[in-house]
């Protein structure tokens, strides 16, 4: 007999589905049985308007497959956008179980040469991308545990390698992804007792926005493992968003090739106190002191 789909009857969202990481999810959480929301604004790699909607083929994907999916083509990074990307969920399922925020792209420039425009669009798909249909969902999911049907709900945010470590020019995505951990950690204590889980994961893969950046350790090899395959990354993904993830919240979750690893983040290191009030000289001090003590920090990414 197979195993149970780890995912039969649940409904999902994921954003940015139409290419790439988004795509892999999706794909993935159709094979476990769930029921698919593929949203994308069929955009180019820098966020302008494309000619043709990447959604609405991997939908056809999935019902070729046997599958269920509906495609949804609004801008979630809008309020309207991010509350008919739940509606659509709503409307065509009767239900929302899970949302896969994944929709990004990139505007790198060395800080020197990061205009406001560039600063402003990155953060707005990005972080404002991931808060508003969080927020819509968080919404339905709060309504239905105080009608007395607390839901077993999931989020699974995307950060980056940039947003934990920093990356050279990328000072407007890194600090976009970083900030996608400092909300997922909010969502997770907040929405605990409505019967919502928050996750984060930090995924190393070749899609279009790194394969430009990262071309020489991006490229496919001729054979063998292709540790650097968007696929690698979504089973994580579907295992977060399933009901067997109970009782993992609030984490952050590296993930390339077969490796995963849990970030363990900002916690106390070494600390000095003197109970009273330091010299600027006397601070510096005990700071170098600490920093002897105190493990070395990852490397930034590009850094010389």
């Amino acid at each position: 007999m197979s195993a149970p789909l780890l995912c039969e009857g649940r409904v999902v969202i994921v954003t940015g589905a139409g290419r790439g990481l988004g795509r892999a999810h999706a794909l993935a959480y159709a094979a476990e049985g769930a029921r698919l929301v593929v949203n994308d604004l069929g955009v180019g790699l820098d966020g302008a308007p494309g000619p043709d909607s990447p959604a609405r083929r991997v939908v056809e994907e999935i019902r070729a497959a046997g599958g269920e999916a509906v495609a949804h083509g609004g801008d979630i990074a809008t309020t309207d956008g991010a509350a008919s990307l739940v509606r659509a969920a709503l409307n065509t399922y009767g239900r929302l179980d899970t949302l896969v925020n994944n929709a990004g792209f990139l505007r790198d420039r060395m800080l020197v040469n990061l205009d406001e425009e560039d600063w402003d669009a990155v953060l707005r798909v990005h972080l404002k991308g991931h808060f508003l249909p969080l927020r819509h969902a968080a919404a339905h999911w709060r309504s239905e545990a105080k009608a007395g049907r607390t839901p077993e709900a999931r989020v699974v945010n995307t950060s980056s390698g940039a947003g934990l470590l920093g990356s050279v020019g990328q000072g407007n995505y890194s600090a976009a992804k970083a900030g996608v951990v400092g909300l997922t950690l909010v969502a997770a204590a907040e929405m605990r007792r409505y019967g919502v889980q928050a996750n984060v994961i930090a995924p190393a893969a070749r899609t279009r926005m790194t394969e430009r950046t990262f071309a020489g350790t991006m490229t496919a090899p001729d054979s063998g493992f292709d540790a650097m395959a968007p696929e690698n990354v979504s089973p994580l993904v579907v295992w977060l968003g399933s009901a067997a993830s109970a009782g993992v919240t609030g984490r952050v979750f590296e993930t390339e090739g077969g490796r995963i690893t849990v970030m363990e983040g900002w916690r106390p290191g070494p600390s000095a106190d003197r109970g009273g009030r330091w010299t600027p000289a006397e601070a510096g001090d005990a700071a170098r002191r600490l920093l002897t003590e105190a493990e070395t920090p990852g490397a930034v990414y590009g850094a010389e």
